[in-house]
């Protein structure tokens, strides 16, 4: 089975982007940095999601998110499936932080339940069938609309969507260009996807 160790975020200033992320939401070594300079311009075409357990959890997480830098995507609130926000840090990548509980049922922690990768590809169907290919075990799909994968005991999860409805859940335009300046450190690989996301073997 396919497991998701780590992440590594291309960042221009790897020292600020490790004290931003240890004040803001405290992942440890699922999410490590390298210094990059590779150009890259709007929606780079995936996010990263913090799924929690309540509302009160979104807020504290956010709430340290922004006091450590980043900005308001959009801010939180209930929806039909829960209560969420958005945020980008600092280096550019943009942040979900989400409960599908519309209430509080416990005293506020900052416990995350799972961290979910979420990539925007041009054509799931596709994509979906090239990590079926390399391994990857499907445990949910909605046709060519969204895609989750078995990782389960992996530290990072795995889910597909397409690129513009990736970038209207976060609340920005689905245009982008360059690097993505994301490699995923996992058991498969090392490839490159059809939407030029490079994966790393650990």
């Amino acid at each position: 089975m396919t497991a998701i160790e780590y992440v590594s975020l291309e960042v221009t200033d790897p020292a600020a982007a490790k004290a931003f992320y240890g004040e803001a939401f405290g992942l440890g070594k699922m999410v490590d940095f390298r210094a990059s300079q590779a150009p890259t311009t709007g929606f780079r075409g995936f996010t990263l999601s913090l799924v929690v357990s309540q509302p009160s959890t979104v807020d504290s997480l956010v709430g340290t998110a922004l006091k450590a830098g980043a900005t308001t995507l959009k801010p939180p609130k209930k929806s039909l499936w829960g209560y969420g926000a958005a945020v980008q840090a600092p280096d550019g990548t943009i942040w979900s932080v989400a409960t599908s509980s519309k209430k509080d049922t416990g005293p506020q922690t900052r416990e995350i339940d799972d961290v979910v990768l979420l990539l925007g590809v041009a054509d799931v169907k596709a994509s979906k069938q090239f990590y079926v290919d390399r391994g990857l075990a499907v445990t949910k799909s909605f046709g060519s609309k969204y895609v989750e994968f078995d990782t389960a005991g992996s530290p990072i999860s795995l889910a597909l969507y397409g690129r513009r409805a990736a970038a209207k859940n976060v609340g920005v335009a689905p245009e982008g260009t360059g690097s993505h300046r994301i490699v995923v450190g996992a058991t498969a690989g090392p490839f490159t996807d059809p939407d030029g996301f490079v994966w790393e073997a650990v």
